[in-house]
């Protein structure tokens, strides 16, 4: 081997590992476990990686003795019909079950676990998968509508939450990888599922079932928080929007109304009712804009405003072409809508 090709070779195998690790941790990973659900699933996924490692290892060793065996002089002669046989029932049918049957019974008691029912009086949230964003209404036991978002969805800490899950274009999937599995999004039907954050945090959720030219960018963003501080929240959520303040909020109410902005979003409190878009009564409150794909800040909204096609392409929201004083307003009535 050439002198330093063998400490390059390992530089970069150990980059190539460090840089695979890196994937196994974060506000987007499975194996970085905040929740009871994603914590059985890490426990069943670690043992079937060594022991799909172990096995993969095993057969590859196997074929390199066979092709070192077969190029060697006077070689041994192939294996008789009953010891092709038994080697074939060994490692063919005995070590598969042996390897998988403990793998099948855990999964399936970890399914169960998961999927057991939840305490009378659970917080339930509906969540509808739209082209490419979340609509997120939080009801009552009565199933009634009590508070509605979009992209941003609130949870009390160590409380478990059902999750109606629906769809009314295609199918899509729900998953936040570091508190649960995923779990698809159907049109016409209503699929559950529950949540459980067993610590504080901001989760990263996307869509995990491709849906068309922005799949990419239908993530959302799962705020676990203490249960007082959720309950503030979502009484904050409940109240139609704040009236404005200032001449400037009141003038950028009105270009809200008389624009297409009323046509497509609804601001509780305001004759603007659409259904299109993502309400937006408490818009300053949510952290990103267009599913978490930027940073909800006066700049970012006002390009989202004026160009939503520069940065999502292919969504449904048509650029609005306003004047600057009337460009500044708007940002300011909706900037205030906390």
């Amino acid at each position: 081997m050439i002198p330093g090709t063998r400490s390059r070779a390992i530089v970069i195998l150990g980059a190539g590992i460090a840089t695979l690790l890196s994937g196994c941790s974060g506000s987007q990973s499975a194996l970085n476990p905040a929740g009871s659900a994603a914590d059985l699933i890490a426990r069943l996924w670690w043992p079937t990686l060594v022991v799909a490692s172990l096995v993969t290892m095993l057969v590859l060793a196997l074929l390199l003795v066979a092709i070192f065996r077969a190029h060697k002089k006077g070689a041994a002669l192939p294996l008789s019909a009953r010891q092709s046989r038994n080697l074939v029932i060994a490692c063919g049918i005995i070590l598969p079950l042996a390897a998988t049957i403990p793998f099948a019974l855990s999964s399936f008691s970890i399914g169960r676990e998961i999927d057991a029912p939840l305490p009378d009086g659970a917080l339930t949230v509906e969540v509808v998968g739209k082209l490419w964003w979340w609509e997120v209404h939080y009801l009552d036991e009565t199933g009634g509508r009590i508070a509605t978002t979009a992209n941003e969805i609130h949870i009390p800490v160590n409380e478990p939450v059902r999750f109606l899950l629906k769809s009314d274009n295609v199918i899509h999937s729900f998953w936040v990888p570091n508190l649960q599995g995923k779990t698809d999004m159907m049109p016409g039907r209503t699929n559950v599922t529950s949540v459980t954050a067993n610590q504080p945090g901001i989760y990263r959720g996307q869509c995990a079932e491709y849906c068309g030219t922005q799949h990419a960018l239908m993530a959302f963003l799962l705020v676990a928080e203490e249960p007082e501080a959720f309950e503030a929240w979502l009484e904050g959520q409940r109240q139609p929007a704040m009236e404005p303040a200032t001449a400037q909020e009141m003038l950028g109410r009105e270009v809200f109304l008389n624009e297409d902005c009323a046509d497509c979003h609804a601001i509780r409190g305001t004759s603007a009712e659409g259904q299109d878009g993502p309400d937006l009564t408490h818009i300053a409150s949510r952290r990103t804009l267009a599913a978490a794909t930027t940073p909800n800040r006066i700049g970012h909204l006002g390009g989202w405003i004026t160009d939503p096609q520069h940065i999502k392409p292919g969504n449904q929201m048509p650029s609005t072409e306003l004047s600057p004083a009337n460009l500044q307003a708007l940002l300011s009535y909706l900037g205030s809508l906390e």
